[in-house]
């Protein structure tokens, strides 16, 4: 039996990826400290999802560990003996980095450095799977042209009709903090994949979604937003008119990527993953897409300042992904999506 390593694996992508690759017959071992609730508060909380694997997953081992301590990857990496590893434990919100400068850079960067030389100490030829995030390129996808139509924004330069590819440049904008230690990560694991001949590869997520998110104000906004609309709690738009666009990949998509790379890994590869232009959103309409499935109208305010480093317009160009591997494509499209994060909520023990 394969054996997979997942980071962050009770969280929304890590929990995704055990169920997907447990169900292929693979052994999982997840790693896991339930760092978000301190992050983030009791809201933040994931044990819960942690349980939810122990409890139906045939072969999970939950390891109890900070990706910061360095000696425990180190030989946890050498007792699991993975076939692959695929890393999604983060400090994951930009507003949050500003509060925790050394824990946002000591988990997002040295974490990923602390990874990937276990890695590498134990072996150069397993497929090694780390997310990412757009934040890596900055506020500079607000320096494209853009046209305000009724409910959203778009880029009106004809060269982004697909998307940001993954050659938009990363350097030279404003980043976050968290964008910053984001960019450390990226390039350390393109840099071990290039120089040390490993396959890697980046996924710089967009709005990664799905049922199992433990969504707060500061990071996880679908799932935060579909949370106020069922509590009927006022939700803030942060700037842009309320017209600000993200695109939406369902946890399950990302989850089938990764299985994709893993099959037919590449060497230091960077891929755009989001639900591309079809899976777009802005707040309003989001508004209106949950109060249709609910049947509750969204309670909101609105202030001028937005969020520092955010994004107008951002979706990602798919096209690369695609064209390396011609059997994955989104699977989920956005009511879809929304439904399951709604149906979740619904659930789920709201507060806990």
């Amino acid at each position: 039996m394969r054996k997979l390593l997942v980071t962050g694996s009770s969280g929304l992508i890590g929990s995704e990826v055990c169920v997907y690759f447990s169900g292929l017959g693979w052994e999982i071992h997840g790693i896991d400290n339930n760092q978000r609730e301190q992050f983030f508060g009791i809201q933040g909380n994931t044990r819960w999802n942690q349980k939810r694997l122990q409890e139906t997953l045939p072969a999970f081992h939950h390891h109890e560990c900070d990706i910061r301590d360095r000696e425990r990857l180190l030989s946890l990496v050498k007792e699991v003996r993975p076939a692959a590893i695929v890393h999604t434990a983060a400090q994951p919100s930009h507003d949050r980095a500003a509060a925790i400068p050394f824990d946002d850079f000591d988990t997002n960067a040295v974490g990923t450095f602390n990874l990937l030389e276990a890695t590498r100490q134990y072996s150069t030829q397993i497929p090694f799977v780390h997310m990412s995030t757009n934040k890596v390129y900055g506020d500079a996808p607000n320096e494209i042209p853009m046209i305000e139509l009724e409910t959203r924004w778009d880029y009106a330069d004809p060269t982004y009709v697909e998307g940001i590819p993954e050659s938009f440049r990363i350097d030279q904008s404003k980043h976050s903090l968290f964008g910053a230690s984001k960019v450390s990560a990226d390039i350390s694991v393109q840099e071990y994949g290039r120089y040390f001949n490993m396959p890697t590869a980046c996924l710089r997520g967009g709005c990664l979604t799905g049922p199992n998110h433990s969504g707060v104000e500061l990071h996880g906004f679908l799932s935060f937003l579909i949370r106020c609309n069922l509590e009927e709690r006022e939700y803030t738009i942060f700037g842009y008119k309320g017209k600000q666009v993200r695109d939406n990949i369902h946890s399950y998509d990302v989850a089938r990527f990764i299985h994709h790379f893993i099959d037919s890994p590449r060497i230091g590869e960077v891929y755009n993953l989001g639900g591309g232009k079809n899976n777009t959103v802005s707040l309003l309409e989001a508004f209106d897409l949950i109060s249709s499935i609910s049947g509750k109208d969204m309670k909101y305010k609105y202030t001028d300042q937005n969020r520092i480093g955010d994004h107008i317009c951002y979706y990602s160009d798919l096209r690369k992904m695609k064209a390396h591997y011609p059997g994955w494509d989104i699977t989920k499209d956005l009511k879809t999506t929304f439904q399951e994060i709604h149906d979740s909520w619904r659930t789920r023990t709201i507060g806990s």
